[in-house]
């Protein structure tokens, strides 16, 4: 189930405000895609998405360049397969983890997306 993320879900904000976010419109400039097939990657699962100030956006950390970082859609993709609702994937990524030097995004970001994903598979089952 495919699902936009609100920037709050209840009362807790999704991610905290120094999580950078890019709307969806600049992510399309970047990557030099339309609009509408950044919505198609976020239905896919290559990357998520959440709603600040009214406008879907996507976290800065899930692009590197002009591409979406490698390894994020096969951990999201391990998550969600696992039941995990896109609010708490994004959480997730985003939370530091005593175990990794800084949080899973970051450890995706620098090339090591599959002990990430290992991690997202035991979690997931």
């Amino acid at each position: 189930m495919v699902t936009r993320v609100s920037e709050t879900n209840g009362t807790t904000p999704v991610l905290s405000d120094d999580v950078a976010v890019l709307p969806a419109t600049e992510v399309a400039e970047i990557l030099s895609v339309p609009r509408t097939r950044v919505h198609q990657l976020i239905k896919d699962g290559q990357l998520l998405s959440l709603k600040r100030e009214g406008t879907t956006c996507v976290p800065a950390d899930f692009l590197d360049g002009n591409a979406v970082v490698k390894g994020l859609s096969g951990t999201i993709t391990v998550l969600r397969d696992g039941g995990y609702p896109d609010v708490d994937i994004l959480r997730w990524l985003f939370t530091e983890d005593a175990s990794l030097p800084g949080t899973p995004i970051a450890a995706i970001r620098a090339g090591r997306h599959r002990e990430i994903k290992r991690r997202a598979q035991a979690m997931a089952f």
